[in-house]
């Protein structure tokens, strides 16, 4: 059974748009406060009172502005809120959240966090309607535990953690919506004059998120943070109907964090380049040899071969793989490689980083976890749910604000460091020595990655697939072929045995996870590393052959020079 934090999601909306300081910050934190004491102390009354309420409100305000072929297709403005409870009847040892379900989601309609009586009612009516949900859960979760066999782990649904008090600072969006759509259109004019360009697209977002939270243990919390971030990607098809795609990226804490217009606009054309290559690179057969993964491909690796297998919920879970459970105090990695989570740290080494933050989302304090430590495992990451050995949260109860989930153990900022490493052409020059000692042709090295998934559970093979989007043959005599339709798979355990070095080249891969809990943000930072052995199959491709219509973008033959800016001449 898949064990989720059971919580009550309800939905602040209105039209008109109000930002909240301070001052209105701390008025608010006190009417939630005072509601929630007053629901709390009341239900005791009841002959199963909770012993635990959690009410978090997020507030996101967002622009969003989109386009392709240097056009603007989309231009939002939201400001959304969006109220979360977590009641727990029961007892800490054995509580309601012991099931799966659908959490119920209502419509509050027109209801402003601002206003102290309304905000207030809309608390008491979702706290009235998440109660009567939590004793029949429990109903349920009492009958299911009378019919199973005793659990294996015996530490219960529910860790207490110390009171928290913090206040932070108050954000406002900057005002950049002209600026980003003169961006959008720069950056996707020059996929307008490329023959071989099938789609593209250009999307430049700003994000403030704010959080109320409040518990019956007392925590006041009240973050404000800012997110800023460019998306360009585009596709091409190939001859034989394989669709290729190239991404990228950027991130920022602040609107003048992005890089110049030189720096993304030669990203660009990089992109429409590496894609005409692609299309014409040949397709690789199932292969096994020796390979370095680059630094954003490696950290991609790392967050899922290993990563999902150290989120403390599914290692309590009997329906679990359970890959790493018995092995603390065992070598897992080469012993100059240490690995850990920090969601503190906001840049590395000049790189924003998107999994930060200052609290979970179970109130608890974000702080580094060392989960591998000269190669050997020491610890997992936790939330406020329990396993032998390890009883407290570390600040890692994460989910999707918006998606009506319970938190859950999630990864945050992954960081592996290489003790000693070598650069990045003595591993190039490591790897053909493996080639040559097995008598290979060739080795691979994935350059740059889209992402990947990982099976944690026993009812499928507890395996890895990790997609990427460039990758290319080092020949011994020291040519490189682009190749293409290739996914890297294989197990855990034993692909992890075979790694044997790492770079300098450090490198920052940031993402969106998507688990249990929702999709929230991750980072991993990683330099390349040299793997023995590694397994590839075929990725999955279409069968459609490239278009047959030709395409109605108008392509202008006297402008299809562009310089760096997209200013055709």
């Amino acid at each position: 059974m898949r064990r989720l934090m059971i919580c009550l999601v309800f939905l602040l909306a209105w039209s008109g748009l109000s930002y909240a300081d301070e001052q209105d910050s701390e008025r608010i934190l006190g009417n939630m406060h005072d509601e929630l004491e007053r629901n709390f102390e009341t239900l005791q009354e009841e002959e199963k009172p909770p012993f635990y309420l959690s009410y978090e409100i997020v507030e996101d305000d967002v622009i969003q502005v989109s386009g392709s072929y240097g056009e603007i297709t989309r231009d939002l403005d939201v400001l959304n809120r969006v109220l979360t409870i977590d009641l727990r009847v029961g007892t800490p040892e054995l509580d309601n959240t012991r099931v799966d379900r659908t959490p119920q989601r209502v419509n509050f309609g027109s209801i402003s966090v601002d206003a102290e009586q309304p905000l207030k009612v809309a608390l008491w009516n979702a706290t009235n309607s998440s109660f009567r949900s939590a004793l029949s859960q429990l109903t349920r979760v009492e009958s299911e535990v009378q019919a199973t066999v005793e659990e294996e782990d015996k530490t219960g649904d529910f860790a207490a953690m110390p009171k928290e008090d913090h206040r932070g600072g108050s954000l406002q969006l900057a005002t950049v919506s002209e600026s980003f759509r003169e961006k959008v259109k720069r950056y996707g004019l020059p996929f307008k004059y490329e023959d071989h360009i099938q789609s593209n697209s250009v999307s430049i977002v700003g994000e403030i998120e704010t959080r109320w939270f409040v518990n019956s243990e007392g925590t006041k919390i009240y973050t404000s943070e800012a997110y800023y971030r460019i998306n360009i990607s585009a596709t091409t098809k190939a001859e034989d109907g394989m669709e290729l795609r190239r991404y990228k990226s950027y991130e920022a804490l602040t609107p003048e964090g992005f890089p110049d217009d030189d720096t993304v606009m030669t990203d660009v054309r990089a992109m429409i380049e590496e894609l005409e290559a692609l299309r014409n690179a040949p397709i690789v057969d199932p292969y096994t040899g020796p390979a370095i993964l680059g630094g954003r491909a490696a950290g991609v690796f790392f967050h899922e071969i290993l990563g999902h297998r150290l989120e403390g919920h599914r290692l309590k879970s009997v329906t679990d793989g359970q890959t790493f459970k018995a092995k603390l105090g065992e070598q897992l990695l080469p012993k100059n490689f240490t690995l850990y989570f920090d969601p503190t740290i906001r840049e590395y080494k000049g790189l924003t980083l998107w999994g930060f933050y200052d609290y979970d989302n179970q109130g608890v304090k974000a702080r580094r976890v060392n989960v591998i430590e000269n190669g050997v495992l020491t610890g997992f990451i936790m939330s406020r749910q329990p396993m032998e050995g390890f009883l407290e949260s570390n600040g890692h109860g994460r989910r999707q604000s918006s998606s009506g989930f319970g938190s859950v153990s999630r990864q945050s900022n992954l960081f592996v460091e290489v003790e000693n490493p070598v650069s990045a052409d003595e591993l190039k020059e490591m790897l053909l020595q493996r080639v040559r000692d097995q008598g290979r042709e060739f080795g691979l090295y994935f350059e740059d990655i889209q992402g990947g998934f990982a099976l944690t559970g026993r009812a499928m093979p507890n395996a890895f697939n990790v997609q990427p989007l460039v990758v290319y043959r080092l020949y011994p005599d020291g040519r490189q072929e682009y190749v293409r339709g290739v996914n890297l798979i294989g197990t855990p355990l034993t692909v992890m045995s075979l790694i044997e070095a790492g770079a300098s080249d450090y490198d920052t891969f940031n993402g969106m996870c998507g688990a249990e809990s929702g999709w929230v943000p991750v980072s991993a930072v990683s330099p390349s590393i040299l793997i023995s052995q590694i397994e590839v199959q075929k990725a999955m491709t279409s069968r459609d052959k490239p278009p047959l219509l030709p395409t109605p973008v108008e392509r202008d033959d006297d402008e299809v020079s562009l310089d760096h800016h997209g200013h055709s001449h």
